[in-house]
């Protein structure tokens, strides 16, 4: 005789043999997975996936020497040619300095004479000639590095506070949003619309929008990081008030207590570990997101980062990219010990 399926409860009074256990597969479920099968098939061949497939095969034999030709391969090779060293240093022309002091020079900084070389159209021979310019630069070794740490210093500011912004308003939404403690269905159905529209409008266009209204600078990428993420916020809050162990809840406001008191005392203790994880991983986002919109002029090393790419100086971006890199690796530690001690 077999054994009853572990977790099955079978009828009371029927042997195992007539016992009805629900098949894992049935005829709907198959269709769906045939549906979805489909679609996917479909959709590789619409994104063009395959190509991307054989390109990046092609590529990587080319890259271990089992083929002589890549454009991916050239690619590769192309981009870590360019992308080595690391630019720490700063070079400025000194007449580009206002009001330069040679007494008082940056910390380790010097002065140095390079020659440039010009072509330069003779009209009287009608021929291009060589003119010789000696000129004198400003060198910062760590010039550059010092920069672009005070430009990721900014997207870290913005992103908290662009944080900050969300929990103010997400909070409120949460509350509103959440069925068993909104007031009326009508704030109900307004919480949850005003957070859904404000995750659906990404901050990149926001923050387009914001810079026409404020200006280049960090108010347009604060305020664009602050209305996206409050939509998660104001979802994820309310769902997990929604969701807390009614129990409690129901303890206390027998005793009389109001929504705000059972809410503080029986449910703030149930989702604060969840709380701290999504302004955890929301804050991290921001970090990188603030790179992002910097691009339109919000703000942060974006701009930089952008400016760099374009004049195709690869030293600089890989710089401002290991810097991003090593920030957000260590904001990630940082907020794991903070939630250690909150939770």
């Amino acid at each position: 005789m077999t054994e009853p399926e572990k977790g099955a409860l079978p009828p009371a009074g029927r042997p195992p043999e007539q016992w009805f256990l629900k098949p894992p597969f049935t005829a709907r479920t198959v269709f769906a997975f045939l549906v979805v099968v489909g679609f996917l098939a479909w959709s590789f061949q619409r994104t063009d996936l395959g190509r991307a497939v054989v390109m990046t095969g092609e590529g990587a034999g080319h890259l271990l020497g089992l083929r002589q030709d890549s454009d991916v391969g050239r690619g590769v090779h192309r981009l870590v040619a360019s992308a080595w060293p690391l630019v720490f240093a700063r070079v400025t022309p000194i007449n580009r300095i206002e009001g330069f002091d040679r007494a008082r020079l940056p910390w380790l900084g010097w002065i140095e004479q390079r020659r440039t070389v010009h072509k330069v159209y003779d009209y009287d021979t009608l021929q291009l000639k060589e003119h010789v310019e000696q000129e004198e630069y400003l060198v910062e070794p760590f010039g550059y590095l010092v920069f672009v740490l005070g430009k990721m210093l900014e997207s870290i500011e913005m992103a908290v506070w662009g944080t900050l912004l969300a929990i103010a308003i997400g909070m409120p939404l949460a509350y509103f949003g959440a069925r068993n403690y909104t007031p009326h269905a009508s704030l109900y159905w307004a919480s949850r619309g005003v957070s859904g529209f404000c995750r659906a409008v990404p901050e990149l266009v926001s923050a387009l929008f914001l810079v026409l209204m404020y200006g280049f600078g960090p108010i347009a990428g604060v305020l664009a990081l602050g209305f996206h993420c409050a939509g998660f916020f104001g979802k994820f809050y309310a769902d997990d008030i929604e969701n807390a162990d009614p129990g409690p809840q129901e303890a206390l406001l027998a005793t009389g207590a109001g929504k705000l008191r059972t809410l503080r005392f029986a449910v703030l203790p149930q989702v604060l570990p969840q709380y701290v994880a999504y302004t955890q991983y929301i804050l991290e986002r921001n970090v990188r997101m603030s790179t992002v919109i910097g691009i339109v002029g919000a703000g942060g090393i974006g701009i930089e980062l952008k400016g760099r790419f374009d004049m195709f100086n690869f030293g600089h971006v890989t710089t401002i990219l290991l810097v991003i890199f090593l920030t957000v690796l260590l904001l990630e530690r940082v907020s794991q010990a903070i939630r250690k001690r909150i939770i």
